[in-house]
């Protein structure tokens, strides 16, 4: 990124839900330690580079120790030689209100990295900040916004999202790879204005592609709801536009922002016990009688574990011609309080059964002793009784003030983009107003009231159509369906969020998104997904991006680390779901989709995305807009 353009801002986002608990586990070992040493192994590489072109670091490796980490760049920049001024953010750290708690982590904004860069800082550290808090705080600073500014940070906070997760704004992970030459995606930037509005691009002569459909793929990603609630302001998803604004250039902007709750969202890991997996390979014929074999074999010995969970993935083909594709996978997975529970004995009481069970025994690997997993679950603060905390250059510490309570709700039944787990019990208790179901619009002038009116009357928000121009009424002539996958027409893309999951569908054109919003209902997604079956299941209308969202409570049990699913973080939920059939209006799908049967599921060919990559990227003027590239992917 230093060397491929023009720069003012670099971001790292380091931080996950499963990096807590590594870096919790960390500190464990050396309580100096709870950060991301990779960050210092980059920075020896590229400090110099940054200074010399006068490029500001802001990243989250701090961690669990943003002041450790802050020390350690000071000590690097004696070392190299480079006369850097470094700066960090805390208070986020929570752990030691929890009882029992590896870490606790309050989701801070970007008010203390703003701080920090208004006091001259080259390097901001932070701990657990949002992911989008990396891009909005540097923002507020280069424009110089204050916090009620709440539109402009908005839409701050909506091109950090994108830029979060890095290559997947630029193609990567996305559902129509097939149009692009995506081997070697080249990093996002944002240009922001002093609007809040902001041109998504990359730097000239890197891979991938910036289109309007990689930037809503990413919109879509581990958002929950209209509502994107954040520390410093809510942004209003349904209120984002997309415009093309020349090769690999996509324009956000019409975003709006409300008043941020009065509460943080805490992400607090535990260690939930110990698993092991066993994964036995049955081959040829009889595949379900040799599992239900394995599995009477081992009954006696799974007495008493506190949860083993069989699974059958039918990998295998019918005459296969190799060994690989004749077989099929009989995966075990046990967990227990207790690491002698479900430790190398069992593990080894499964592999000794090999010259005793079924016909072609074999496993994928050793015996294996437990290992530790870890949960993680959502809790909520008072902003108030979070310290966050600015640590200038020269050691001054800066509170940061708690955001104003918010007014009275607008909307009522809308879901937050952040919803505690139902099945969790909050760490920090609050008064039940002090966590609404979604945060108000403030109290709103006459004029203000009259322009969000004239927004909601908009064409964006057209009433819902007959399925995409389909004829209606009680003589329309029927509209001609092909059995085809849903992915001939759509996008998708899939996350976690803590044990919850999203999806995100989005369509190319306005015909498909009609018939899209009237043909994916809830019943069926869940009848496609049949996993989802028996879970609570939200859908979400974002008509500007022509887009759905679904969110799947507690599919992921107590989320990545406990590795309680197959796709322990819902990667390919999305993908799954356009592998799906179900049938599509003809003149919907590209013509070579149009002949697709349930029968000969090929991979259908992909909606033209325009040209081939050329990127372009101004160098930065005297007064214009604050390039905030992105760091590390999510």
């Amino acid at each position: 990124m230093l060397t491929g353009g023009p720069l003012d801002v670099l971001t790292g986002d380091y931080l996950a839900e499963l990096t807590m608990l590594i870096l919790g586990r960390d500190r464990l070992k050396n309580p100096e330690l709870g950060y991301a040493k990779t960050f210092l192994r980059q920075l020896e590489e590229a400090l110099g580079l940054a200074h010399e072109r006068g490029v500001r670091i802001v990243t989250n490796a701090g961690g669990l120790n943003p002041a450790g980490l802050a020390d350690a760049v000071r000590a690097l920049a004696a070392k190299v030689g480079v006369p850097v001024r470094v700066a960090h953010v805390e208070g986020d750290d929570l752990t030691a209100r929890e009882d029992g708690a590896l870490t606790a982590n309050a989701y801070l904004g970007g008010a203390g990295i703003t701080a920090c860069l208004r006091a001259g800082a080259d390097v901001v550290v932070t701990g657990r900040v949002t992911d989008a808090a990396l891009v909005s705080g540097p923002a507020a600073w280069w424009f110089d916004w204050a916090p009620e500014d709440h539109d402009r940070l908005a839409g701050a906070v909506v091109a950090g999202h994108v830029l979060e997760c890095g290559t997947q704004a630029t193609g990567g992970n996305y559902s129509f790879f097939t149009a692009h030459d995506v081997r070697r995606p080249g990093f996002p930037l944002a240009e922001i204005s002093a609007d809040g509005s902001a041109v998504i691009t990359k730097h000239p002569g890197t891979g991938g592609v910036v289109s309007a459909g990689t930037v809503t793929a990413q919109l879509l990603y581990e958002t929950q709801g209209v509502r994107y609630l954040g520390p410093d302001v809510t942004a209003r998803l349904d209120t984002v536009r997309l415009d093309d604004d020349g090769a690999d250039r996509v324009r956000i902007s019409g975003v709006r922002g409300e008043q941020p709750p009065s509460t943080l969202k805490v992400g607090v890991t535990r260690i939930g016990g110990w698993r092991n997996e066993v994964v036995f390979v049955l081959t040829g014929l009889d595949i379900e009688e040799k599992a239900n074999l394995v599995r009477s074999q081992l009954a006696e010995t799974l007495e008493g574990v506190a949860d083993a969970a069989w699974t059958l993935a039918r990998t295998d083909h019918d005459d296969a011609d190799t060994e690989e594709t004749a077989s099929a996978l009989l995966r075990l997975v046990v967990r227990d309080p207790s690491p002698d529970r479900v430790g190398r004995a069992l593990t080894s009481t499964a592999v000794e059964l090999a010259l005793g069970s079924y016909p072609g025994f074999h496993v994928t690997t050793p015996p294996g002793p437990a290992q530790p997993y870890g949960v993680f679950a959502s809790a909520f603060a008072p902003a108030t009784e979070v310290p966050h905390t600015a640590v200038l250059p020269d050691g001054t510490r800066v509170p940061m003030p708690a955001p104003a309570a918010p007014a009275p709700l607008a909307d009522p039944a809308a879901v937050p983009a952040f919803p505690a787990d139902p099945a969790a019990v909050p760490a920090f208790p609050a008064e039940p107003t002090a966590v609404p179901a979604s945060p108000a619009e403030p109290a709103a002038s006459s004029a203000r009231s009259a322009e969000l009116a004239a927004f909601a009357a908009s064409p964006a928000f057209e009433a819902r159509g007959s399925g995409g121009g389909a004829p209606a009424g009680p003589g329309a002539e029927p509209r001609e369906t092909v059995r085809a996958p849903l992915g001939a027409l759509a996008g998708a893309r899939s996350g976690d969020k803590g044990g919850d999951a999203n999806v995100g569908v989005w369509t190319e054109s306005a015909p498909a998104w009609h018939w899209l919003r009237d043909a994916l209902t809830v019943d069926r997604f869940q009848a496609l997904l049949p996993e989802t079956r028996g879970l609570a299941v939200q859908r979400h209308e974002l008509p500007n991006l022509r887009a759905l969202n679904f969110t799947v409570t507690g599919i992921l049990g107590d989320g990545v680390a406990s590795g309680h699913r197959f796709d322990p973080q819902a990667k390919a939920l999305g993908e799954w779901l356009r592998s799906r059939h179900l049938d599509i209006p003809v003149d919907l799908l590209p013509p070579q989709a149009r002949t697709a049967t349930a029968a000969a599921p090929a991979s259908a060919a992909q909606p033209a995305q325009g040209p081939a990559p050329v990127s372009s990227s101004a160098p930065r003027p005297a007064e214009g807009p604050a390039s905030a590239p992105e760091g590390t992917g999510p």
